[in-house]
């Protein structure tokens, strides 16, 4: 329970002392200083997740690493074993990325503010429009060069097992024409399972495959993507 309470006390207070340079960010913003501006949400993204997967004393072994394309944008489509899934993904995937959230993420002090700026989107799956308008802007960001992380299960695995697909929960990938790189994570559910509030640190792999190129999908691969890209994902849980 200790390692809880001192992860907790870390969240917050890292949060408290990143008001500063979200100012910052915002002023760049408004300057149009992209490259700064973008450096330094990288950088306080990666390091908030580092401390986090390191006080929770997990060890995480990376498998894959090379299939991730250098010089593009793509859109990581990963299970979701639990809360920690985030911060092992920003502290061990070094390509910068964005995510699709919960909408109820969007009321969370100063981390909301942080997600928005890293180009996140807050998709409410209870509202079909809404939902589609998220697809559309996530593709665009890619279509802008920033990578995309989505979990297409909706919600956390209470298991550990992988769940089914959303229905059209890759159309972000295909309506940007970007690559698809499978993520599989297996073992983070051990650090904080479902339902749970003690942490404990746990042994996790997080196994990237191949990247699925859809520029220039046809309709009836489209059809079976869903399926070829959750059959990648399992094979590795």
């Amino acid at each position: 329970m200790i390692r809880t309470i001192i992860l907790a006390a870390y969240v917050v207070l890292y949060l408290l002392l990143s008001i500063p340079k979200l100012k910052k960010v915002s002023k760049l913003e408004e300057t149009g200083e992209k490259e700064e501006k973008d450096a330094i949400i990288r950088k306080t993204a990666k390091d908030w997740a580092d401390g986090i997967v390191r006080l929770s004393g997990s060890k995480v072994e990376v498998k894959g690493a090379d299939n991730i394309p250098k010089d593009e944008a793509v859109v990581f489509v990963s299970n979701h074993q639990s809360n920690f899934d985030i911060p092992i993904l920003m502290s061990c995937i070094e390509k910068p990325k964005a995510f699709i959230a919960k909408v109820e993420m969007e009321n969370m002090p100063i981390l909301s503010s942080w997600m928005s700026k890293m180009g996140c989107i807050f998709m409410d799956r209870n509202d079909v429009r809404q939902s589609l308008k998220s697809i559309s802007k996530g593709a665009e960001n890619v279509k802008n060069g920033y990578s995309m992380v989505i979990f297409p299960e909706g919600t956390r695995s209470v298991d550990g097992e992988l769940g089914e697909f959303k229905q059209g929960s890759l159309k972000l990938a295909t309506k940007a024409k970007a690559k698809i790189v499978p993520v599989t994570i297996k073992g983070s559910k051990d650090i904080m399972p479902k339902g749970k509030k003690a942490i404990r640190a746990a042994n996790v792999q997080l196994v990237i495959s191949e990247p699925i190129d859809t520029s220039d999908i046809s309709k009836e691969d489209e059809k079976m993507l869903s399926e070829r890209v959750r059959g990648i994902i399992e094979s590795n849980i």
